[in-house]
């Protein structure tokens, strides 16, 4: 073959075009190197999709919490509540605390 009929080859027309060459520049350019590179758009979409899934945590955080505040209006479970996790007593009453040692064989 001669390098006048490579230069007739069809395929060899459409990648010596300067509109392909530039395009695939160009394709080249905002998939790696560019601010608004495709890379930087998924690294971006894991950091969402990480801030929504903890944001739904905080969202189910904050309803079980004001479960819990809305059962200490009541003044029993208040009591409770005050016993169970902060270990009060009333005046002139003794506590008896037991702990169970946990031991791994």
């Amino acid at each position: 073959m001669t390098f006048k009929q490579i230069k007739e080859n069809k395929v060899v027309k459409i990648i010596s075009n300067k509109y392909f060459i530039f395009l695939v520049f160009f394709v080249i350019w905002m998939t790696f190197f560019d601010e608004n590179s495709y890379l930087n758009h998924a690294e971006l979409d894991k950091e969402i999709d990480k801030l929504e899934s903890s944001n739904d945590y905080y969202e189910k955080e904050i309803t079980a919490d004001a479960k819990i505040i809305n059962n200490l209006k009541n003044p029993d479970s208040l009591e409770k509540f005050a016993r169970e996790e902060y270990k009060m007593k009333k005046k002139g009453e003794e506590i008896f605390l037991i702990e169970f040692d946990t031991v791994k064989e």
